[in-house]
């Protein structure tokens, strides 16, 4: 078992940190919300009174932070993490951010002489609870095989997309198609039901049909149709309408790194842009069909 610092215990990270906690790691975590902490505690974890105190002694460093700010908030700078954490420690950051801030922090971390990979994740909160994340890493592969005993405590897919900063490229594109995916599912779901059609026999066509994904299996935008998803609670809970928005973002931003043309992405982005301004920001992605069904 490793000694392992855990550095952001929201709607992912606190599962995760959950998860590794029951695998019988040594487990210190610091969040600025305490009712999260407590939770963690509650599981085995020990709390540690600021970030610099979680990783003094940490073999194993994660984080789990919602932009690239944070992320460079978090490691760099005179006060940053990298001159608190052991020498020889591994650092992985979870986070999904921009490429470029990954291979900057990465940078960062091997003048300091340490290993560190950018292993964002896919799955939603509940493969964050079930411990079925995929991990989508970036960087050294030899860093990943330290990692992989890890990283397996909290998913069952690992993915080596190539070196630094990779692992958030795959992811982008990885959300992009998401978020494209949910807004048309929800956009065919509100068509067959301005037309008389029951959304559940719709989803349930669709979904062993060629219009089938995870929006119509597990993430159903359409309320009642799925029991446990969003959308069935007033989509409350699941992936933030204004985590895609930044994530749609961040593709645009790619893409105009290297002169790619996404024009499909550009439109999500902008359609999750409108639910946000809707007053729909902090509400599960699959809100977006709010836009096209007034009524939900």
């Amino acid at each position: 078992m490793s000694r392992i610092a855990f550095i952001g215990l929201g709607n992912m990270g606190g599962p995760m940190a959950i998860n590794l906690a029951k695998a019988g790691h040594a487990l210190r975590v610091f969040d600025l919300n305490q009712d999260a902490v407590n939770t963690a505690v509650a599981a085995g974890a020990v709390a540690a009174m600021d970030a610099a105190t979680a990783v003094a002694d940490a073999e194993i460093v994660i984080s789990m932070l919602p932009a690239s700010r944070h992320v460079e908030g978090l490691y760099l700078g005179n006060a940053g993490l990298l001159a608190s954490i052991a020498d020889g420690a591994l650092v992985i950051d979870c986070s999904t951010i921009a490429p470029a801030t990954a291979k900057r922090v990465c940078e960062a971390a091997a003048a300091r002489g340490l290993q560190m990979l950018d292993a964002p994740v896919s799955g939603g909160t509940a493969g964050a609870a079930a411990g079925t994340l995929t991990f989508i890493v970036g960087g050294e592969a030899l860093a990943l095989e330290r990692a992989r005993p890890v990283l397996q405590n909290m998913g069952k897919n690992i993915f080596h997309v190539g070196g630094s900063g990779a692992g958030q490229v795959a992811k982008l594109c990885n959300n992009m198609a998401l978020g494209v995916i949910m807004a048309v599912t929800g956009e065919a779901l509100s068509l067959g039901v301005a037309h008389g059609l029951d959304p559940s026999v719709l989803s349930q066509m669709m979904a062993v049909s060629t219009g089938r994904s995870w929006a119509t299996e597990v993430c159903n935008p359409w309320p009642g149709v799925l029991e446990h998803a969003p959308a069935s609670r007033g989509y409350s809970g699941g992936f933030g309408n204004d985590l895609m928005l930044k994530d749609l973002g961040l593709a645009a931003e790619a893409a105009m790194g290297v002169g790619a043309s996404i024009p499909l992405g550009e439109l999500a982005r902008n359609l999750y842009a409108m639910n946000s301004h809707a007053g729909h920001g902090g509400l599960d992605f699959s809100s977006v069909i709010k836009l096209v069904a007034k009524d939900l």
